[in-house]
């Protein structure tokens, strides 16, 4: 491994590193570190046995497991098309960790995709108040938006935009902030041969000035007494410390705090003005594959004036009628957010973004879930909304043990059969692996018509 990285990265390294540049050459030595973080809107850290993976916990979350288990992609397994859990790195999860979102915060991820993230965020705040999730680059948006779907996320905006875009339309609108900005991957070289290849001083330093101009459009989207949390997955000075550095002499409006966390070390001290060691830095040696965290709170500036005491909701339409009967045909709770009709397509949408005064210009790809499709005048649901319901709040639900051959046809998208005592059941009902919903179909005649998407099917 280290004869394939560039002279110039391991030059910084060992000035970074000291005495401790020879362990880090052992652990690059060693296998990556893999990892999973249990969906608690979906499933309970306590079962996370039934999950058949052998996980050790990690430090970096209290959701977050190491992955100890030899066999390769976990994305096979039933529990991971249910949502049960996401794959992510270890160390990576600290960023979100380290921000602390709390249930009813208005939360932005700026660079979103592909969702370990924003996920981790979703699953903190419980479905209470409102998580935006941006990707700039188009088709990772798209990736995006079918994470937090198969992780059952209620209370989510996902947007394909620029981020000034977002601090011109969003200026003080959220609570706390999160950009964990594109960066040269140093801490992805033990598991990513391209990240190595792509690697060059100069790459490393253009990546530092993208970095800045995402943090000064992020910073505008703070309120007064918000956070800002900046991270990346490399191990640079310049792309690190020098950028909060030079963030925090451009926005006096800003201190650097302490994170809040014990794990990984300080930050690296490059300024006689900030205290940079409030900073978190995780090494391989450090049990994660690298990241720098450091949490920044915006002590004055704009405060937005979007929030009211009241909400302007619209008198619902025909078509909007028939998907709230729809709702409450299939579900036996109330719907959790507003239903309103987009196009050809009905959503439940978030109450928080009647606070948003024009949502035009923000390239919004889904604001809250799917609900469903008007086809020729009915209303088909969507596998998003079955995604984001628990068993019991479904009024048909049938369950299928996750090594069954049922569930196995199922996620393959075949026709199945229903259960004896589900035998006399008609409309549409949800399938779960376990106790954890994992799609829908409809039942008729004792038979369970598939509604499993065809992108998501499994292959024998």
């Amino acid at each position: 491994m280290e004869a394939a990285l560039h002279t110039a990265f391991l030059g910084e390294m060992k000035e970074m590193l000291g005495t401790e540049y020879d362990d880090y050459l052992t652990c690059m030595a060693q296998p990556h570190e893999r990892g999973i973080r249990v969906n608690t809107l979906k499933f309970p850290v306590a079962e996370r046995e039934r999950l058949g993976l052998a996980l050790e916990p990690c430090p970096f979350a209290p959701d977050g497991f190491y992955l100890r288990s030899s066999e390769g992609s976990v994305g096979r397994s039933p529990w991971h098309h249910a949502g049960a859990f996401y794959s992510q790195e270890p160390s990576a999860m600290s960023a979100v960790t380290v921000l602390n979102p709390q249930p009813g915060d208005r939360v932005l991820d700026v660079c979103a995709a592909p969702g370990g993230k924003s996920t981790q965020m979703a699953a903190a705040l419980q479905g209470e108040g409102l998580l935006w999730s941006n990707e700039y680059v188009k088709k990772r948006a798209q990736i995006l938006l079918s994470n937090l779907e198969r992780m059952g996320v209620r209370n989510a905006v996902v947007s394909n935009t620029h981020p000034d875009i977002l601090a011109a339309k969003l200026s003080g609108f959220f609570d706390k902030v999160l950009v964990d900005a594109p960066c040269s991957g140093e801490g992805m070289f033990r598991r990513d041969p391209v990240a190595v290849s792509e690697w060059s001083p100069e790459h490393s330093k253009a990546c530092a000035v993208r970095q800045l101009a995402i943090l000064e459009s992020a910073a505008e989207c703070v309120r007064e007494g918000g956070v800002l949390v900046y991270s990346t997955c490399t191990f640079s000075f310049c792309e690190n410390e020098d950028v909060a550095a030079a963030f925090l002499e451009r926005h006096p409006e800003f201190v650097m705090e302490d994170s809040g966390v014990t794990f990984g070390r300080p930050g690296f001290n490059r300024s006689d003005a900030f205290d940079l060691t409030l900073a978190r830095r995780i090494f391989p040696m450090d049990g994660g594959e690298g990241h720098f965290v450091a949490r920044l709170r915006k002590t004055g500036g704009n405060s937005s004036g979007f929030f009211t005491d009241s909400m302007k909701i619209s008198k619902p339409n025909d078509t909007e009628k028939r998907a709230a009967a729809l709702f409450e045909e299939c579900f036996t709770c109330a719907p959790y957010g507003e239903i309103v009709r987009i196009g050809e397509s009905c959503y439940l949408q978030p109450m928080t973004l009647h606070n948003i005064p024009d949502l035009r210009g923000l390239g919004i790809l889904r604001g809250g879930v799917l609900l469903g499709d008007v086809l020729r005048g009915r209303i088909e649901p969507s596998h998003a909304l079955f995604m984001a319901m628990k068993p019991e709040e479904c009024r048909r639900a049938v369950s299928f043990a996750p090594d069954s051959a049922a569930l196995s046809a199922f996620l393959h998208g075949e026709e199945t059969e229903l259960p004896a005592s589900s035998a006399g059941w008609k409309g549409f009902t949800a399938v779960a692996c376990g106790n954890t919903v994992t799609g829908f179909g409809k039942a008729s005649g004792g038979r369970l018509k598939n509604r499993y998407p065809k992108g998501l099917r499994t292959l024998h």
